[in-house]
């Protein structure tokens, strides 16, 4: 699953024109994100579990737009806080194969498909009862456009509207399957990586349409290298260092004392 991620806040209004938003729309997104990004800040490193805001691209009648969305959907029927605060940690990934009937997710994934540009995602790895965490991003170190879905929810005891989404997860590829092994789960999963050519379809497709695309993309090349703990004592906190290579030994295997 996809419960930590990397978005850097420079530009990314740009990816606007990789959804196919016309270049004249591009000096209205640049200037609506640079009043976000002060609100935005960097993420080297974002858990959905603090439910940060993260930047998406959305469409309403087929115009691209940027906004701010809490990490964790709140379906727009929740009662209250208390309820909306026990949903949010289970609806930080919606499985895409389910996402369409899920009571949680179905109104959002008919009406509100939306694009969350990433510069890479952690996964962790188990061996012998320990985990360790990789940092992976595209070979060609584009930001990655993973596929989501946001709904809105009204806070009655404050009249607030909180905007949140969850990203959608497929099967995992070759590289996810040696990576993420979590023996809770049922086989390894990785977000929603779209083709390029294929994100209007998602955003302003058809309900059928958008079911085409939730399977395992095999296009877009990843890699990914083990990076320092994301929790405890080493953890780097939220900072361009906790997505260097840091190698673990106990995940070679140990060399052969009798080898040539």
């Amino acid at each position: 699953m996809c419960y930590e991620t990397s978005q850097l806040a420079e530009k990314i209004y740009r990816e606007a024109l990789r959804v196919g938003a016309p270049a004249e729309e591009i000096n209205r997104l640049k200037f609506k994100w640079e009043k976000l990004k002060a609100e935005h800040g960097n993420y080297y490193h974002a858990s959905g579990f603090l439910h940060p805001k993260l930047a998406l691209l959305t469409s309403k009648q087929e115009q691209i737009d940027i906004e701010l969305c809490v990490w964790g959907l709140i379906p727009n029927w929740t009662k209250d806080q208390s309820f909306a605060h026990q949903i949010w940690n289970r609806t930080i990934n919606a499985r895409g194969e389910t996402i369409f009937d899920k009571p949680s997710f179905k109104l959002a994934s008919h009406k509100d498909r939306c694009i969350l540009p990433l510069d890479g995602f952690f996964e962790h790895h188990h061996k012998n009862g320990k985990t360790y965490p990789y940092f992976i991003r595209s070979t060609n170190k584009k930001r990655m456009l993973l596929g989501a879905i946001k709904d809105s929810w009204i806070d009655k005891s404050t009249g607030e509207i909180i905007d949140s989404f969850s990203i959608v997860t497929t099967p995992g590829n070759e590289l996810l399957s040696s990576i993420h092994n979590n023996p809770k789960l049922d086989g390894p999963r990785m977000p929603l990586i779209l083709n390029e050519s294929d994100t209007n379809k998602w955003l302003n497709g058809t309900v059928e349409d958008a079911k085409k695309l939730i399977k395992t993309n095999t296009n877009i090349e990843l890699e990914a290298h083990t990076v320092q703990k994301l929790k405890g004592k080493n953890y780097m906190g939220n900072h361009p260092e906790v997505q260097r290579k840091h190698d673990y030994f106990e995940l070679n295997e140990p060399p052969n004392l009798f080898d040539d």
